[in-house]
């Protein structure tokens, strides 16, 4: 007799303002250790990013993907716990480059242990080669004119 496990579902929160190789390397690598991922593009309605914006993100992550079933975009608003209990995940997925960004995640997961009745956080470590790239990194070059896209992530297959 084979144990029925629930399914492992992660939740891929963030702004996504773009969605970058470094993202993308996450997503990939997590689906080995998830049965499938939710990347959620969260939105504030009193901040810049607005729900339109949010949904044309997270149409955009989506198309990376179509050839994936494992992996879901959408727009969210609220807290991430809310949302991570709405897809039906039980881990928060998160990428971390440097000790900073190590601190903040650390901090992040605690409280969102506290609030999100026992939802977990999972860091991946960015690869050595994506250390570097991060959204703002990619918008500032882009204001000033480079080409990014060896920034940006490729099609799936």
């Amino acid at each position: 007799m084979t144990a029925r496990y629930p399914e492992r579902i992660a939740f891929f929160p963030g702004s996504f303002h773009p969605f970058t190789r470094g993202h993308q390397s996450i997503v990939d690598r997590a689906l080995a250790l998830f049965d499938r991922i939710v990347i959620g593009v969260g939105y504030n309605p009193e901040k810049p990013l607005s729900e339109t914006e949010a949904i044309r993100r997270a149409d955009e992550i989506a198309q990376l993907y179509t050839a994936e079933p494992r992996v879901e975009a959408l727009a969210y608003k609220g807290l991430t716990v809310d949302a991570c209990r709405r897809a039906g995940a039980r881990f928060l997925l998160r990428g971390v480059r440097t000790v900073a960004d190590y601190e903040y995640e650390r901090n992040l997961a605690d409280v969102n242990r506290l609030i999100g009745h026992g939802i977990e956080t999972v860091v991946l470590f960015t690869l050595p080669e994506d250390a570097a790239v991060s959204s703002s990194m990619v918008r500032e070059l882009q204001s000033h004119g480079v080409d990014v896209t060896p920034f940006l992530p490729s099609k799936h297959p």
